[in-house]
C-alpha cells in the first residue's frame, strides 16, 4: 500500500524530466504505520510523508519532432511534400513535390499512416505527444502472449 508522486514533466519534450534510457523513476511513499525492515535489520515504521522507495515507468525517446506538426504539414501541405521532408525523409519529400503527391491517392496513404504514427521521424525516435494526451500504443501478440482458452459448449 503505497501512493507514488506523479512525474515533472518536461515541457520541450513531454517527457519526465529525469528519463534515461526509456525508464524515468518517481517517489513512492508507503501508507501510514507501515513497518518494513531495513537493509541492515532495523525496522521502520512510515507516517506517509516520507520516501520509500523509487518506482521505475517507461518514457520514450524524443528528439524535437512534434505529432501536431507532422500531421498538420501531411494534411495542408502533404501533396508537396512537406511532411516527409519535416521527418526527415528528404528523398521522398522530393518524389512527393514532383510527382505531385503521387496523384493524391499517396498523399491521403501518407496522412493515414503519420496520424496512425505507423511512419515516424527518421532517426528512430518517437514524436512529441502531450504527456497526458491521445499517445498511441502498438500491441503485438507473441508466442510469451497468454491466450485464454475458449470454452466448449
Amino acid at each position: 500500500m503505497y501512493l507514488c508522486k506523479d512525474p515533472k514533466i518536461d515541457e520541450s519534450t513531454q517527457e519526465p524530466e529525469n528519463c534515461r534510457d526509456t525508464s524515468a523513476w518517481v517517489e513512492c511513499l508507503p501508507a501510514p504505520n507501515i513497518s518494513c525492515r531495513l537493509y541492515n535489520g532495523t525496522e521502520f515504521r512510515f507516517s506517509g510523508e516520507e520516501v520509500g522507495f523509487n518506482k521505475t515507468i517507461p518514457c520514450r525517446n524524443v528528439s524535437g519532432y512534434s505529432y501536431k506538426v507532422a500531421v498538420a504539414l501531411s494534411l495542408f501541405l502533404g501533396w508537396l511534400g512537406a511532411d516527409r521532408f519535416y521527418l526527415g525523409y528528404p528523398a521522398l519529400g522530393l518524389l512527393k513535390f514532383c510527382t505531385v503527391g503521387f496523384c493524391g491517392i499517396g498523399t491521403l496513404i501518407d496522412f493515414i499512416l503519420i496520424a496512425m504514427q505507423i511512419v515516424g521521424p527518421a532517426d528512430g525516435s518517437n514524436y512529441i505527444v502531450d504527456y497526458y494526451g491521445a499517445r498511441l500504443t502498438r500491441l503485438s501478440i507473441t508466442n510469451q502472449t497468454y491466450r485464454k482458452p475458449h470454452l466448449t459448449l
